[in-house]
C-alpha cells in the first residue's frame, strides 16, 4: 500500500480495477477518455489486462505498480489503462492476439504497449521490476518504449499498422471457409488421441489443463464407435485428474490447471467455467461407466458451488475464488505443512492421511517447501495393508479427518470470492446443473434443478433485452453482452424447456437466437463476429473477430452451430440449419490444425451430421413405469439428447412446432417413449431396456436421413 490518494479506479464495478485504487499510478478505465487524452498529449497507451483472480498479477501490481519510483515513469511517459479480462473480454481476446504475435506467449497479466489510437507495437506477460530470469525489468522496458516513441515514431506506426491488419484477418479467420466434412472429427479425434498422456491422464505436457469439451467428444465418439481406448483417455484423464492436487480433497471443485504432468501441484485459483464443464464431463462419464468415483467428483463439485460460487438465496453463480488470500502466499490457504496437519488430526488419523495424501516433511511448493498439496497417492485398501488396519476402518478415518481439516482451514483468511455474476458463465452452469438434475437422481439433483431454473428467471428479470438479448453481466453498470452471452444463454434456455416444457423458456431461447443471427452473424460468410453490429465503438484495435477456439471457454461459434441445430430440431426452420452448416463452413478449411483447441467443433460437427436424438416419453403423472422409461432415457449419454417428458393435459400442446407436428397422433395419456432424429422416429416402446439399446446403439442415427 502507498500514501497515494485513490486513483479513478476507485468507483469500478470490477473488484480487480478496485483493488488497483491506491495505487500512485494514473490508471483509466478502458474506454474513449483514455484515448482522447493519449491524442492530445501524444502519449503511448501503457495498457495492463488482468484478473482478480490471478496471481502474477497481483505480483507485478505489488512490485511495479506500487512501485512510487516506477510510477512517477509511467505517469510521465504513459496514459495507463487497466483492463479486467473478465469484465472485457473483447478487449482481452485482441490484445492476446496481437501480443501473442509480438512477444510469442499470452496470457495475465498481459501488458501491452499502444499508439494513442490503440494499435499496438509492443508488448508481453509479467515483467520484473528489475532484470532478473533473463527477463528485461520493467523499468528499463518502460524508458526504452518511450525513447522509442519519441525517436522512431514512423517506424513504430509503420509495425502497429501492419500488425493490427494480420490480427485482422486472423482473428476473422479469413481464407478458412471450406465444405463441411465430417473428416474433420476424425482428425481431431486422431489429433486428441496423439496428445494423449497415456500416463498422468490428460492432454499434452506441462502445464496441463482441462479440456472439457475433448472429453465430451471422446465419449460421443465411444457411444458410436465402442472403441475402448477412447473410454480410457477418459476414464484415466477423469481419474487422475480427481486424485491430483488440481482438486481441492475437503471441500471440492477444481483448481484453474496444473503446473506440472500429474494434476499435483495447480495454480489455486477456482474458476466458475471450469467447474461447470467439467461438471458436466464427471456427470456424463458416471451416465457411460457407473463409476462412483465419478459420481462423487461431480456431487463434490456441486457442494462446494452451493457454499462458496453461488448466491443460494436469490439465484446466481459467481465467478471466481482466488489462489491466495494476500500477495505473500501462493495457495496457503489450501496447502499443508506436517505439522499442521498433525496440530488437527489425533495420531491415528494423521498416520492415515499422510500415506493417503502423501503428507510429508517436505512437500511440494517451491515457495514454501514445507507445504503439502492434498492429492491421493495411495488407496484405502493399500493403507490397510501396510497399517494392518481393516479398510472400512481406513475408509471411516479418512472421512472423519477430512472433516476436521476442512473445519480447521475454515478458519483461516479465505481467499476473495468474486461475486461478478457474468451472464454466459451463469448459463454455462444452468445448463451443467439441469444435467446434474437430470442424472444423479434424489434430493441433490431436485436442488440443482431448482437453482438453475431460479438462477435463468433471475437472469431473464434482470439480464435481457428485447432488442438487446443478454448483457455481460448481471447486476452493475451495463456491460455489452458478446456472443457468447447469447449463444450460451439459448442453450440454457432450451436445456430448462426440456426440463420444464415451459414454452416461456422456449421463446426466449427462438427470440435470442433471433437477436444473435441479427446483430452478431455473418450472412455473407457465415459464423458469428463476437461483438453486435450495432455495437458502439470499442476503441483501439477495431477489429471483427470471429471466436473459434476453445480457450478458455467453448468456442463461442461452435456453440452457436449446437444451438441452431437444437432449435432446428424443434421447429423444423430450414434457416437454422442453413445458418449452422455456413458456420461449420467458415471454420472447416482450419479446424483440423486447432484438433484439441476445437472439440467443441467437433461436437456441433457431430450433432449436425447424425442431427439431435429427441425422446418424448408419454404416461400418467407420477406413474412408475414412465419413471422407469425417463430413468433409462437419461441414463444413457448422447451428446445433443433430449428428454421430454409429457402427461395429459395441456403439455403436449406445449411441444415445439416439428416435434408436436411429428408426434400428433401419440396420446399423451398412453405410456411410451418415442426416439426421433430428424425426419425419422423409432417405433415406440414402454420397455426401458429397449429405449437404452435405441440410444446406445445408435439406431436413431443410423436411421436419421
Amino acid at each position: 500500500m502507498t500514501d497515494h490518494p485513490t486513483n479513478r479506479l476507485k468507483d469500478s464495478a470490477s473488484p480487480y480495477l478496485r483493488s488497483a485504487a491506491h495505487q500512485p499510478i494514473d490508471w483509466h478505465e478502458w474506454g474513449d477518455a483514455a484515448f482522447e487524452r493519449a491524442k492530445a498529449e501524444d502519449k503511448p497507451i501503457l495498457l495492463d489486462i488482468g484478473a482478480v483472480w490471478c496471481h502474477w498479477c497481483h505480483v507485478i501490481d505489488r512490485e511495479s505498480y506500487e512501485n512510487v519510483e516506477i510510477a512517477k515513469i509511467i505517469n510521465e511517459h504513459f496514459v495507463p489503462v487497466k483492463v479486467d479480462r473478465d469484465e472485457r473480454p473483447d478487449v482481452d481476446s485482441r490484445y492476446q492476439s496481437a501480443i501473442s504475435a509480438i512477444s510469442g506467449q499470452g496470457g495475465w497479466p498481459l501488458t501491452g504497449f499502444l499508439l494513442p489510437d490503440g494499435k499496438p507495437f509492443f508488448g508481453g506477460t509479467y515483467f520484473p521490476p528489475e532484470d532478473q530470469m533473463g527477463r528485461p525489468g520493467f523499468r528499463r522496458v518502460l524508458l526504452a518504449v518511450a525513447e522509442s516513441y519519441r525517436k522512431r515514431r514512423a517506424e513504430l506506426e509503420n509495425a502497429a499498422n501492419s500488425l493490427s491488419e494480420a490480427v485482422a484477418q486472423a482473428e476473422e479467420f479469413s481464407g478458412a471457409r471450406a465444405e463441411f466434412d465430417l473428416g474433420i472429427v476424425d482428425a481431431q479425434i486422431q489429433s486428441i488421441t496423439q496428445l494423449f498422456d497415456g500416463k498422468n491422464g490428460g492432454f499434452g505436457r506441462a502445464p496441463k489443463f482441462p479440456h472439457a469439451a475433448a472429453i465430451d467428444l471422446l465419449l460421443e465418439r465411444y457411444q458410436q464407435a465402442k472403441e475402448k481406448h477412447l473410454l480410457t483417455m477418459v476414464e484415466t484423464t477423469l481419474e487422475k485428474m480427481a486424485r491430483g492436487g488440481v482438486y481441492d480433497h475437503l471441500a471440492g471443485g477444481f483448481h484453474r490447471y496444473s503446473v506440472d504432468e500429474r494434476w499435483l501441484v495447480p495454480h489455486f485459483e477456482k474458476m466458475s467455467y471450469d467447474n461447470s464443464e467439467l461438471l458436466r464431463n464427471y456427470v456424463h462419464a458416471w451416465r457411460v461407466t457407473q463409476n462412483l468415483f465419478f459420481r462423487e467428483t461431480a456431487e463434490s463439485i456441486i457442494g462446494w458451488v452451493n457454499e462458496v460460487l453461488s448466491d443460494q438465496e436469490n439465484g446466481g453463480f459467481y465467478a471466481s475464488q482466488d489462489a491466495d488470500y494476500s500477495l505473500d502466499d501462493d495457495g496457503d490457504y489450501f496447502t499443508w505443512t506436517l505439522d499442521e496437519v498433525r496440530a488437527v488430526l489425533t495420531p491415528e488419523e494423521s498416520r492415515v492421511i499422510e500415506h493417503y495424501y502423501d503428507v510429508e516433511p517436505h512437500g511440494e511448493m517451491h515457495h514454501n517447501p514445507a507445504k503439502n498439496v492434498l492429492w491421493i497417492a495411495r488407496d484405502a485398501d493399500d493403507i490397510a495393508r501396510t497399517l494392518g488396519l481393516e479398510e472400512g476402518v481406513v475408509r471411516l478415518t479418512i472421512a472423519r479427518a477430512e472433516g476436521k481439516l476442512l473445519a480447521a482451514r475454515k478458519k483461516r483468511p479465505t481467499p476473495y470470492v468474486d461475486k461478478t455474476m457474468y451472464v454466459s458463465w451463469n448459463a454455462m452452469f444452468v445448463s451443467a446443473y439441469l444435467e446434474a438434475g437430470r442424472v444423479l437422481g434424489g434430493a441433490l439433483a431436485n436442488n440443482c434443478r431448482a437453482f438453475a431454473l431460479k438462477t435463468l428467471d433471475r437472469i431473464l428479470k434482470e439480464a435481457c433485452s428485447e432488442s438487446r438479448g443478454f448483457p455481460h453481466r448481471i447486476g452493475g453498470p451495463a456491460l455489452e453482452g458478446s456472443l457468447d452471452d447469447q449463444v450460451f444463454s439459448v442453450l440454457a434456455l432450451l436445456d430448462a424447456y426440456e426440463a420444464t416444457l415451459d414454452s416461456r423458456y422456449f421463446a426466449a431461447a427462438h427470440k435470442t437466437m433471433e437477436l444473435a443471427i441479427a446483430r452478431y452473424g455473418d450472412d455473407e460468410n457465415g459464423g458469428f463476429f463476437d461483438r453486435p453490429s450495432d455495437a458502439a465503438r470499442m476503441g483501439g484495435l477495431e477489429v471483427r473477430r470471429k471466436p473459434f477456439q476453445d480457450s478458455p471457454t467453448p468456442g463461442a461459434n461452435s456453440v452457436a452451430a449446437i444451438a441452431l441445430i437444437r432449435l432446428h430440431a424443434y421447429t423444423g426452420e430450414q434457416r437454422y440449419r442453413e445458418f449452422a452448416q455456413k458456420t461449420l463452413e467458415a471454420f472447416a478449411g482450419i479446424a483440423p490444425q486447432y484438433g484439441l483447441f476445437a472439440a467443441t467443433y467437433g461436437l456441433a460437427a457431430t450433432l449436425f451430421a447424425r442431427h439431435p436424438i429427441q425422446v418424448v416419453i408419454t404416461g400418467r403423472a407420477g406413474d412408475a413405469a414412465a419413471q422407469g422409461l425417463e430413468t433409462a432415457a437419461h441414463g444413457v449419454f448422447r451428446f445433443g439428447k433430449s428428454v421430454l417428458r409429457v402427461t395429459p393435459g395441456a403439455q403436449l400442446a406445449a411441444l415445439a412446432g416439428a416435434l408436436k407436428e411429428t408426434l400428433a397422433h401419440v396420446p399423451a395419456d398412453k405410456l411410451l417413449a418415442v426416439v426421433c432424429s430428424g425426419q425419422t422416429c423409432l417405433p415406440p416402446t414402454s420397455d426401458p431396456a429397449q429405449l437404452k439399446a435405441y440410444l446406445e446403439n445408435g439406431a436413431v442415427g443410423a436411421a436419421a436421413p
